[in-house]
């Protein structure tokens, strides 16, 4: 949802980015988050990201977007795609999104890093009314499998995203979430579509935090794995 939320059209022009802003992003996207380094060889990583208001609503009650602000996050979210080669996305999503499958040139110039890496990463939108993919790299797929998402981690070898509150909320109740890295807004909206849809309760770990000058706040967190329960027999 962030990147719906930052980067649709309408919102705000990208800015340049920084060699300095660049510095720090790459940082949040190369270090490992895991416990041990053989892990993190052996699988890769699904994060959720989003924008979300102080009171954890990523749409107000309406459905408006308009309390997030995008300026100076642009840039990090556009690194923050660089190690990401697989997109999961409902459907309704996944059209908004699909603002960035144009001709490359239909872009200003300092969107086009962006539309580019949204282009060359697989899309797997999960949808039962979705007749036919609209755009290449992208797959439908009728159900949500969690087998199947936890072989692509395996299998992958760059990290994955889950956009979309929904979609996100699944994955989290079947223990495939790794990582959360949330935008929070300095905004109150009273109530709209939560961050978290779900009913599991998990324990997080803060992994770093940093504050842009709009007030926005990113919080990047690490999610505790369930105990196995083969572990226990």
């Amino acid at each position: 949802m962030l990147l719906a939320q930052c980067l649709a059209p309408g919102m705000a022009s990208m800015r340049p980015l920084t060699h300095s802003y660049l510095n720090t992003c790459q940082g949040i996207c190369k270090e490992d988050y895991r416990s041990g380094a053989s892990t993190s060889l052996l699988m890769s990583k699904l994060i959720y990201m989003t924008n979300t208001s102080l009171d954890g609503y990523i749409e107000d009650e309406t459905g408006a977007i308009d309390f997030v602000i995008p300026d100076r996050v642009y840039d990090c979210i556009t690194e923050l795609l660089q190690p990401i080669g697989i997109h999961l996305y409902g459907r309704r999503l996944y059209e908004t999104m699909s603002y960035w499958g144009a001709p490359m040139e239909n872009y200003p110039p300092e969107q086009r890093d962006f539309a580019r890496l949204w282009q060359e990463a697989e899309k797997v939108v999960y949808s039962r009314t979705l007749r036919e993919a609209t755009l290449r790299n992208t797959r439908i797929e009728r159900d949500f499998d969690a087998e199947a998402i936890r072989r692509l981690k395996q299998e992958s070898e760059r990290d994955l995203i889950v956009g979309g509150a929904e979609l996100a909320g699944v994955a989290l109740e079947a223990d495939l979430v790794d990582e959360c890295c949330l935008f929070v807004n300095p905004v109150v909206v009273g109530g709209g579509k939560p961050a978290f849809q779900t009913r599991a309760r998990r324990n997080l770990v803060l992994l770093e935090t940093r504050r842009f000058d709009t007030g926005v706040v990113q919080a990047r967190y690490r999610i505790e794995r369930l105990p196995d329960p083969r572990a226990t027999q």
